[in-house]
């Protein structure tokens, strides 16, 4: 056989499995399948032609009904979605890696009601006029927190450079060595100070702060003074670090704001949960910081965003800010964000927002789903377990649990197999034994795991 007895692509696409791969796939897509598989089969004949020694059989070239099967696998490889929905039975509440916070039925029907059609995003409906965007869950963030004015942007990060760019490019801006900490994926607080064009002055060492030091650098001009709360780790032993209302009481002698970025944004006390006191908004509002900025996707449990809330006249300056339109939160974020504040303002996050309900479920209810699935399976033992918040919130932070540990023979392998389920399931090994906890599984997940548990056993 020679080159001249490939089907070319015209051949091709008069058969009736090309018309459905152009039916599922559409015609550019599927001729850019068809055209690579023709040229790797060209490449191929040419270098085994090369190759070849007299004597040998003829090379035989893939017959048309091959290189439409190897059409559909590529397009469909091609079109596969790379983010899915998995299953989190790893116990780690926040799971950074797996997305963080699950948002509440009530934030996934405002972010879907808003996206399918047109909405009012920057339009008044009053006056028929342009309107901003900026107006939207800034009342429910006033309402919640008592601040008089608040800004949504895409996330914490973005808060931070869009504050200190707004208030304090070239200006020096004071912050204790302790808290110029990294967290994940490489970002580091001064390395962001330092792109909005802030000077840093840093004070104390590591471990020692004292309030003194602050009132040295405020000796000096400053155009801010910067909290940065450390959520995912601890300084402990010969440690000393004086509280948010003392900084603010030096600052403010010295007429200088303070910016206290909080990072996970409870707006509950955490320690009903089991776990050490995590500061929250309020706290930092009732110290008198100036300007608060911290998360929606960690503590609060909403959508990925920055909150900004504080002085409506530093407000104002940070909304008008050229970056402020570069890092600003869309349509969704916004609706998903209010739909999750209001849960908080009807005094009903414990029972509508995954993460505070994943907190909140006692041990005898965390029990009678692991037997359930135990029984349901057939096999596995019930056992005793930590479930942690993870999402660089309460570090080293841990509430007991139980866990369905199952005895497999190769618990990586089991793991693997797991991982290619529809949907895919992500647990945990530990001394050669697979451990689920079903703190972190939603209730509508729960059939589906099973189903995924017994297709793997």
């Amino acid at each position: 056989m020679t080159l001249r007895d490939l089907p070319s692509i015209d051949q091709l696409l008069q058969t009736e499995t090309a018309a459905h791969l152009i039916a599922r796939f559409g015609r550019p897509l599927t001729l850019d399948a068809l055209r690579q598989i023709l040229d790797d089969v060209r490449a191929r004949f040419k270098l085994l032609a090369l190759s070849r020694v007299e004597g040998d059989p003829t090379i035989a070239l893939p017959l048309p009904d091959l290189i439409l099967a190897q059409a559909d696998s590529t397009l469909t490889a091609w079109t596969k979605p790379t983010l899915l929905p998995v299953i989190n039975a790893t116990g780690v509440i926040l799971h950074t890696n797996l997305g963080r916070a699950p948002l509440s039925d009530a934030a996934i029907h405002a972010m879907d009601i808003v996206s399918r059609g047109y909405s009012n995003l920057e339009f008044d409906l009053e006056t028929g006029k342009r309107g901003s965007r900026l107006i939207h869950a800034e009342s429910l963030l006033q309402k919640l927190t008592g601040a008089e004015a608040a800004l949504v942007v895409n996330n914490c990060a973005s808060a931070v450079l869009l504050t200190l760019s707004a208030l304090a490019n070239k200006k020096r801006v004071v912050i204790a060595r302790s808290q110029l900490v990294e967290i994940g994926g490489g970002f580091r607080v001064p390395d962001v100070m330092k792109q909005s064009g802030a000077k840093l002055v840093e004070i104390g060492t590591t471990n020692k702060i004292r309030l003194s030091d602050y009132q040295s650098a405020l000796e000096e001009s400053a155009a801010l003074v910067m909290r940065a709360h450390r959520s995912n780790f601890k300084i402990v032993g010969f440690t000393e670090e004086p509280g948010l209302k003392d900084i603010v009481t030096a600052a403010h002698q010295a007429d200088v704001p303070v910016v206290d970025d909080l990072g996970s944004g409870a707006l509950y006390d955490t320690t009903k949960y089991g776990f050490t006191h995590e500061p929250t908004v309020q706290e930092s509002m009732q110290a008198g910081a100036d300007i608060i900025l911290f998360s929606g996707d960690k503590l609060l449990g909403g959508p990925q965003a920055g909150i900004i809330i504080g002085k409506k006249t530093l407000l104002d300056k940070i909304k008008k800010h050229p970056l402020a339109r570069a890092v600003r939160a869309d349509k969704a974020c916004l609706a998903g964000l209010s739909a999750t504040l209001l849960h908080y303002l009807k005094d009903e996050a414990e029972r509508e927002v995954p993460v505070v309900r994943m907190m909140s479920l006692t041990l005898k209810q965390v029990k009678g789903r692991v037997e359930a699935w135990r029984d349901e399976l057939g096999q596995g033992d019930v056992v005793q377990g930590q479930s942690t918040v993870g999402g660089g919130s309460l570090p080293d932070e841990s509430i007991p649990t139980f866990l369905l540990e199952l005895q497999v023979k190769s618990a990586e392998k089991f793991l693997r197999a797991l991982r290619k389920n529809n949907p895919p399931i992500i647990a945990r090994t530990e001394n050669d034994k697979v451990l689920l906890d079903p703190r972190t599984v939603l209730p509508e997940q729960e059939g589906a795991l099973l189903v995924g548990l017994k297709n793997n056993l």
